[in-house]
């Protein structure tokens, strides 16, 4: 379409009309005119524009000529318009007052067209509800665009009759946190959900199986990073914490037990080791756990792997 409509742009060397050859090219109103007669030869012209190659996101920014791009985090996809509420038109100046009361008639019924049936409902309520959950615990876009289509698959399967919104929700967004390898634990997410954490592990099995979803365990060096960080502890307990990890793995330490408490256990004999001491009831805290299992834990981990710990 943009080649034929080059090659007619090409072709029309004069105007029909006066046969002049002063012709403009309006892009704004996709117009080709000619600038004696004032003909409009044609009205449905493309932009071809120039070349607007980038070489980094700033000027990615100001070239680009498109919109905002498509998101699953929104139920229709952040492909429909919104009226804004700036009172303002296409040119930036102020709506006469006459005519802001049909503006905003209008705003109300575009607000209630983009939501038509009960799909639609279900995906908006469940949809900003996980964005609110994502936003509190700090995750990543592409967690929140993963646990939307997940939820989305799990809609369109009808996997959601009989069981709440706010259940499903929240384990797609714990498989999520899975499948991209940035760990959360049930407490943390039946905290932002406000729910328990036996409810959502039940609605997780529930869609992992319907949905076929193939999830690997969770391992305790996922955790150590984000653990480091909170405590606010430095590189050097963090390259230490993987390394205990390590020789528990190889001497199959880790296996039959919760990786959160296998990496509690091993931040909290690193920072012993390098000087950094936390308590055991600060990592307890930031890790979920009890004080009693870092104690189990590090104690086993420290009787096999030979290390001394002073107390």
């Amino acid at each position: 379409m943009a080649n034929k409509d080059k090659q007619k742009v090409e072709e029309i060397i004069e105007c029909p009309e006066c046969g002049s050859t002063h012709l403009s090219r309006d892009y704004s109103r996709a117009e080709l005119v000619c600038e004696d007669c004032g003909l409009v030869i044609d009205d449905a012209f493309i932009d071809h524009g120039p070349e607007w190659r980038a070489f980094d996101s700033e000027q990615r920014e100001k070239r680009a000529r498109t919109g905002a791009p498509m998101t699953y985090t929104i139920h229709d996809k952040g492909l429909s318009t919104m009226i804004g509420w700036t009172n303002r038109d296409a040119y930036g100046k102020s709506v006469p007052t006459r005519n802001r009361a049909q503006l905003f008639r209008l705003r109300k019924w575009q607000r209630r067209i983009r939501i038509s049936n009960a799909m639609e409902r279900n995906l908006a309520f469940a949809l900003s509800n996980l964005d609110r959950m994502s936003s509190g615990m700090g995750l990543p876009r592409t967690v929140r665009e993963t646990a939307a289509m997940i939820y989305r698959k799990a809609v369109s399967k009808n996997l959601i009759r009989g069981r709440s919104m706010e259940g499903v929700a929240a384990a797609a967004l714990y498989a999520a946190c899975r499948q991209c390898h940035v760990p959360r634990t049930l407490d943390e997410v039946g905290h932002m959900a406000h729910m328990s954490r036996k409810d959502i592990g039940r609605n997780y099995r529930y869609i992992v199986r319907e949905l076929g979803l193939k999830l690997m365990p969770t391992s305790p060096q996922d955790y150590v990073p984000r653990f480091c960080s909170e405590l606010k502890l430095s590189s050097d307990v963090q390259a230490k914490t993987l390394e205990i990890l390590k020789e528990a793995a190889d001497k199959e330490l880790t296996s039959g037990r919760g990786p959160t408490g296998i990496a509690a256990a091993s931040l909290y004999m690193a920072s012993v080791l390098c000087g950094e001491r936390k308590t055991q009831r600060e990592i307890a805290e930031t890790a979920g756990v009890t004080e009693v299992t870092i104690r189990n834990r590090y104690k086993e981990l420290a009787e096999k792997l030979g290390i001394n710990i002073i107390m």
